[in-house]
């Protein structure tokens, strides 16, 4: 019951929100802004501010409008039921794409075109929605080459220098830190935020895909967006997140599902696009692509997902032998007596076999940082994973 409450809010949530989002950009132009605000005129015809306005204020202001939603969504998916880190994570990045995609994308096609054309949208019948929206992806490409630079450029910038997490630190560390342990929790990196940053970059993923046959030239600022990325990311895991747990590859089927949405969305768009141009013959041949797509994704599916929820018995064979090979007088039935007991309610007497230490502090991907001490290996209970 809680899953389908949130999921009708959820798109409750993502269909109401396109109501700012359409009223900002629909006067996020020269003429809707001199026509409701007449007395700014002389400062819009300026070209300075002219070329500000017509450039930045609608990927500013999409942004600027997307700061709250990573919380909000987080809030949904405790409330659905989710307890681990992993799962909320992988919940939280699957609301958060659909929401991007019909907001971010769907949202400023449709209503920064169409609906300055409302009458003849809304009098078009429903078939003619992909040729609308096809006609319309062209005149958008200025659109959402600033918001790359907005949201992207602007975005990696911003991952390098931190600024937030420093004034925060600055402000703890003067006000509130009082011991050695408030400190070093002051001076604490966080983790990635996969929440955000996955949804994120594979909007960019689509957007290549949509413009590539379309219009060319956005496809230099996604490559130098993916090449700051990779480079960033690479550093900021390795010498300053602090991982708090291990998924075991699990987030990948969330991750191919959501890039193969992505390249029918483009496929479907780009028929839409050359029905616009006359060539139907052509269109048909091309529907073909979509459903191979889809009959790829079920065959990725059936074929590879288990490997990343489930853990395979001949690896977990090879580690029990390596354990008993290892340590041959090991014994888990002591460890496990209180494994799961809180720690003030434990013994002193009580050593941890020094394969366990080894185990638990060995991380699968090696960073210059050490993890954080109040971290614990964690269940997926819920989904089955992690």
């Amino acid at each position: 019951m809680r899953r389908l409450l949130m999921t009708v809010s959820l798109f409750f949530l993502t269909f109401c929100f396109m109501i700012p989002i359409a009223l900002v950009q629909s006067l996020a132009n020269i003429e809707a802004i001199e026509k409701v605000l007449p007395f700014l005129k002389p400062i819009i015809e300026k070209s300075s501010i002219k070329s500000v306005i017509q450039g930045f204020l609608p990927g500013l202001a999409l942004k600027i409008f997307l700061i709250m939603l990573p919380k909000i969504l987080m809030t949904m998916s405790k409330m659905e039921g989710f307890t681990s880190l992993s799962g909320l994570d992988r919940r939280s990045a699957s609301k958060y794409y659909l929401f991007v995609l019909v907001n971010v994308f769907l949202g400023s096609v449709i209503t920064g075109t169409a609906f300055q054309q409302l009458q003849q949208f809304i009098s078009q019948p429903s078939t003619e929605f992909t040729k609308t929206v096809g006609s319309t992806i062209p005149m958008k490409a200025t659109f959402f080459i600033t918001y790359i630079m907005i949201d992207g450029w602007a975005g990696i910038a911003a991952e390098i220098l931190r600024l937030s997490p420093l004034i925060t630190f600055h402000m703890k560390n003067t006000f509130l830190v009082k011991t050695e342990q408030d400190r070093q929790n002051a001076m604490d990196p966080g983790s990635l935020e996969f929440a955000t940053s996955e949804p994120r970059i594979q909007l960019y993923f689509m957007l290549g895909h949509v413009y590539a046959p379309v219009t060319p030239f956005l496809l230099p600022f996604i490559v130098v967006f993916f090449a700051f990325a990779y480079m960033i990311f690479r550093h900021q895991i390795i010498n300053v997140y602090a991982q708090q747990y291990e998924s075991g590859g699990a987030f990948w089927p969330d991750v191919h599902g959501r890039v193969v949405m992505g390249l029918i969305i483009s496929q479907i768009l780009l028929m839409g696009l050359l029905t616009t141009r006359g060539t139907d013959k052509s269109t048909l041949v091309l529907i073909a692509q979509p459903i191979l797509t889809f009959w790829f994704h079920r065959y990725c599916k059936g074929r590879f997902e288990s490997a990343f929820v489930k853990f395979p018995l001949e690896e977990a064979m090879v580690k029990d032998t390596l354990e008993r090979a290892v340590e041959p007088n090991l014994n888990l039935r002591i460890y496990l007596q209180d494994a799961y007991v809180h720690p003030v309610f434990k013994g002193d007497d009580f050593e941890k076999p020094a394969i366990i230490d080894d185990e638990e502090g060995n991380p699968l991907i090696q960073t210059t940082r050490a993890s954080r001490q109040d971290s614990r290996p964690e269940s997926d209970s819920e989904t089955g994973s992690c």
